[in-house]
């Protein structure tokens, strides 16, 4: 399986940090974010991954992670997205990297307290679909929330007003080597975005979409108050990605 990590987009909702560097090279704690979400990757066993960055600052991740040696790898890849399509269309750049093999993507501003390698497993032993990782918040209506019937996901919304559950959908999702073909059938939303949502709910349409529980605290850090939490809640455990 190979991992992919989403650390593109301008970061408008942390200006004026942002201004001069790509959100995911801010401190979160005591490391740079963008090593959060590949050190989750890393400690669930993956070691083929890839960077997808955008802005004026894309070099600078080069410069910070290089060939990946700090996290015991032996090289990273990294590609470019022009503009902000959405993270399907980010996505989507990966295409030719994940060479028809599974892969797990993680937003590059999501942060997690406990390893996810069991969801990695189980997702491994899955035959086809996708499997999403879910948490529990009071916030729902902040994120893509998921409707749950009898232990399946029978739909996912995005940003309910009112949410049909408290099940947040994170920014870790795992999918087959079908995804790419379904993010070529997508249109643009309202948004003019190619939108994650409308993947995983075509995944939900031919029955594939599998889902577990996040284990231990989960946050984004893209807003100033997220941002501020997840230092926080670092600084509190100690979490470090490598509990089980």
């Amino acid at each position: 399986m190979k991992g992919i990590v989403l650390a593109g987009g301008l970061g408008s909702r942390l200006d004026p940090l942002t201004r001069v560097t790509n959100k995911h090279l801010l401190p979160v704690y005591n490391k740079p974010m963008i090593y959060y979400p590949v050190e989750a990757l890393v400690n669930a066993g993956i070691e083929d991954i890839l960077i997808v960055t955008g802005g004026r600052n894309a070099g600078d991740f080069l410069q910070l992670l290089g060939n990946g040696h700090e996290f015991g790898l032996k090289h990273i890849n990294y590609t470019y997205q022009d503009g902000e399509g959405g993270i399907a269309e980010a996505l989507s750049l990966a295409e030719h990297f994940a060479e028809g093999q599974k892969i797990c993507v993680v937003l590059g501003d999501n942060i997690i307290e406990h390893n996810i390698s069991e969801a990695i497993n189980n997702f491994r032993q899955q035959e086809r679909g996708a499997r999403l990782l879910l948490k529990e918040v009071s916030d729902a209506q902040r994120f893509g929330v998921a409707e749950i019937i009898d232990g399946h996901i029978v739909g996912i919304e995005e940003k309910p007003s009112d949410p049909r559950s408290n099940c947040a959908v994170t920014g870790i999702y795992m999918y087959d080597n079908t995804v790419f073909k379904k993010i070529h059938t997508l249109s643009p939303s309202h948004r003019g975005e190619l939108e994650i949502t409308d993947v995983n709910n075509l995944y939900i349409a031919e029955g594939t979409l599998q889902f577990s529980i996040l284990d231990g605290w989960w946050t984004d850090a893209g807003t100033i108050e997220s941002l501020l939490r997840a230092s926080q809640l670092i600084a509190r455990t100690g979490a470090n990605n490598t509990d089980s």
